[in-house]
């Protein structure tokens, strides 16, 4: 898709140089998906105390 979008400058300077991207398009995308990552995250903390697990955490522990 293609869109136009005026962004700040400084802000893009310090996103590309915190993540080692080449393009803004890269940044860009890279955020986006952080944005729904996160958003993700914040869905899956309602079920928080809701399910029920089972499972031994003792053998899962062990190493094999």
């Amino acid at each position: 898709m293609r869109t136009n979008v005026v962004l700040d400058d400084s802000l893009m300077e310090s996103a590309l140089k915190a993540s080692g991207l080449k393009t803004k398009k890269g940044a860009i995308e890279e955020g986006l998906k952080l944005l729904i990552q996160l958003k993700n995250q914040k869905e899956i903390k309602r079920f928080r105390g809701k399910l029920k697990w089972t499972g031994s955490l003792d053998e899962m522990r062990s190493d094999k």
